[in-house]
């Protein structure tokens, strides 16, 4: 049987539509008992933010706030390896007082604007992740008690293959979560 091109599909179009409606503004929201994923920042759909370790904490709080996120991956320079994350929470609270005070800022003369990215990032090493195979899985309630177990605002999402090296696919934000789920827990605690 010989191949055919696939033809084209005509679009339809009209014209002299007199009364129309401005879109709905309804706020996106989720049940607790909606899948994980419908909450998971995929990867493979979105791109994910990239600072590197040498990055001071100020320019990487700066472009955080650009991008409109609270979270960077660190990837270490010319390649694909991740070393870690940081949060706008690591850079804005206790992490680079801790720090300093463990370098004697006093007496070598360390100030906050000299704090690199890797001297506070959370390594990956130290990451609680979850897996791609179980997320698919799992609720949106599966995956906030996960978070809250683990005292953890952001949960990396790993895709493990055999035989491959870990990658990683996406992210939960318990900002996020809280958001899209706040209607959802209200009833549930009536």
């Amino acid at each position: 049987m010989p191949h055919r091109p696939p033809q084209p599909t005509e679009l339809k179009t009209t014209s002299h539509v007199q009364d129309i409606l401005e879109p709905h503004n309804e706020p996106w929201q989720v049940e607790l008992k909606d899948p994980a994923t419908s909450v998971m920042t995929d990867f493979h759909v979105r791109g994910m933010f990239k600072i590197t370790p040498d990055e001071t904490i100020d320019q990487a709080l700066h472009e955080m706030k650009v991008a409109g996120l609270r979270i960077a991956f660190v990837k270490e320079k010319g390649s694909d390896k991740l070393l870690g994350s940081i949060t706008a929470y690591d850079i804005m609270g206790s992490k680079p007082m801790e720090f300093l005070q463990s370098v004697g800022f006093a007496d070598r003369a360390v100030t906050h604007k000299d704090i690199r990215v890797s001297d506070i990032m959370e390594h990956t090493k130290d990451w609680v992740v979850a897996e791609m195979h179980d997320v698919e899985k799992a609720t949106v309630k599966d995956v906030l008690t996960a978070m809250q177990k683990a005292g953890k605002t952001h949960m990396p999402v790993l895709e493990v293959a055999e035989g491959k090296q870990p990658q990683l696919r996406g992210l939960f934000s318990s900002a996020k979560i809280l958001r899209l789920t706040e209607l959802s827990r209200q009833k549930s605690a009536k």
